[in-house]
């Protein structure tokens, strides 16, 4: 059985993520590889359901972020996709942006229930040269990997030929994919039956529960 994952304005729910719409366009050279529903159908195939959570930074959780990371999170509020399956969670997808050479490169990790990178795939590029790092060896490499291990370039992670400034953005935005599942999704579960997780409200389209897409097989 196939899942079919319906998003209709769900990619708003990323605020501020380069393939939302631009003040001055698209780059002369940017490529589309997946839109949002095509990468969560080829993250989990055979999942009941994808729902995701956008959780707001307060302060202190924002301090907590930057000293695991090493730098102040770029924006306010993430968003991370659940998919489960009878209730019980499968895994999880970020989708987010780090810059490379000169503009944004667009990528989507999956991560284990646990937070183990599984897979990472380019979503959009947008530079003329250094798109190398779709390539399947650079991207093998963060799998197995979690919000504890450095990912640093050269040392744990070997980069491109020719594309050493994407790859570097790549290993940067990979592991903060894993400390924010980390933090905010595993994390926050655990506190889930004794606290509220602050959670943006649902964009228009998607429908009236917020953290909820609809999946039908």
């Amino acid at each position: 059985m196939r899942t079919v994952i319906k998003i209709t304005a769900l990619w708003l729910a990323l605020g501020g993520l380069a393939e939302v719409a631009r003040a001055d366009g698209p780059a002369a050279s940017e490529t589309s590889y997946y839109s949002t529903r095509a990468i969560l159908t080829a993250f989990f195939p055979r999942s009941e359901r994808v729902t995701y959570k956008t959780f707001v930074l307060d302060p202190s959780l924002r301090t907590r972020l930057a000293q695991r990371l090493g730098y102040a999170p770029a924006r306010d509020r993430y968003t991370i996709f659940v998919a489960q399956t009878q209730g019980r969670v499968d895994g999880y997808a970020v989708i987010d942006d780090e810059v490379g050479l000169h503009q944004p490169i667009t990528f989507a990790t999956r991560l284990s229930s646990r937070g183990m990178v599984e897979r990472v795939e380019i979503m959009v590029y947008r530079e003329p040269r250094g798109d190398e790092v779709r390539d399947a060896r650079f991207r093998k490499q963060f799998e197995g990997r979690t919000a504890q291990d450095p990912m640093r370039l050269d040392r744990d992670i070997d980069a491109v030929s020719g594309a050493t400034i994407s790859s570097a953005s790549m290993a940067v935005g990979v592991r903060r994919a894993a400390v924010l599942v980390e933090e905010l999704a595993i994390g926050m579960s655990a506190l889930a039956s004794t606290a509220n997780v602050p959670l943006a409200a649902a964009p228009a389209g998607i429908g009236t529960t917020p953290g909820r897409t609809t999946v039908s097989r």
